[in-house]
């Protein structure tokens, strides 16, 4: 079992995105990436049982039909994005300098370092700017971390990170196939990040942001949670100073959430609608003082 929890992230990331790559180079439907990310998400559920972090997390606190619409629509908007990529391509006013001289692999590699460092600093500024932390507060919401609550966002905040992480992307000219490995990785990353099977990566959670580094992200505190904002890589919160990597073990059921917020709407459509509803300001304070996090 101490195996198992030791290789299950990286087995599970390689696994999957390298399954995503295979079928993208045979020219695969895109339904067969929905098939395969259904496969995933069933294997992170199931490994959540043989061996979890928190077992109370495995219960239902009757967000999964919530959990499930966000998904499809937040994974529905990326598929859409990937497929509209070449057309919004040809906007784009120079040929493109994107190095596809490279090994796939490596282009992957590329696409995701870019992709992730506008996440994360998009991220990070989503707990500072209060417009925009009132979108991404839903994320902040889960009163529980399994791994299919990682796809949990609000669809306008979904845009903005999706836009500025991708704008790299449509600006070099990434080759269509590399774009759909690249957005499938970080579905199965969401997963990881948020993940409740108690694994233990042990110095790579030093270099990736997985849930012994994200939990603590999530943490119902101002202070304690303003922390470990990157997607993939953690070097964007070393250079930001927002890195922590203490043992997350003590954070367990009934102290991740939105600190003060106790009322926050648990159903879809409420959550969707929360950002646009008028509220009293809070003594003045920044989203990093007032949200608690998530």
């Amino acid at each position: 079992m101490t195996l198992f929890r030791s290789l299950y992230a990286p087995a599970y990331f390689l696994t999957f995105v390298a399954g995503a790559a295979m079928l993208v180079s045979t020219g695969a439907s895109p339904l067969w990436l929905i098939a395969l990310l259904i496969v995933a998400v069933a294997t992170s559920l199931v490994a959540e049982r043989i061996a979890p972090f928190e077992a109370e997390w495995n219960h239902s606190h009757g967000d999964a039909k919530r959990d499930m619409a966000h998904a499809l629509v937040n994974e529905s908007s990326i598929l859409i994005l990937v497929l509209l990529l070449p057309f919004i391509a040809s906007l784009v006013p120079w040929p493109s300098v994107w190095p596809t001289s490279l090994p796939f692999w490596a282009q992957l590699l590329l696409a995701i370092l870019l992709l992730d460092a506008g996440i994360s600093f998009a991220h990070f500024a989503s707990h500072r700017i209060p417009l925009l932390w009132r979108f991404h507060a839903v994320h902040h919401s889960v009163r529980r971390m399994y791994g299919f609550n990682g796809l949990l966002k609000h669809p306008v905040h979904q845009l903005i990170e999706i836009s500025v992480g991708t704008l790299p992307w449509l600006l070099m000219g990434i080759p269509q196939d590399v774009a759909i490995v690249g957005a499938f990785a970080v579905a199965i990353q969401l997963h990881l990040q948020h993940s409740n099977f108690d694994m233990r990566p042990g110095p790579l959670a030093y270099l990736w942001a997985v849930a012994p580094v994200h939990r603590h992200h999530h943490i119902a505190s101002a202070t304690e949670g303003d922390v470990n904002f990157g997607l993939f890589f953690t070097i964007w919160d070393v250079l930001l100073g927002t890195a922590q990597f203490r043992s997350s073990d003590y954070i367990r059921a009934g102290q991740v959430g939105i600190a003060g917020r106790s009322d926050y709407p648990e159903r879809y459509l409420a959550q969707l609608v929360e950002p646009f509803r008028e509220r009293p300001p809070e003594s003045g304070l920044s989203p990093s003082q007032t949200r608690g996090h998530s």
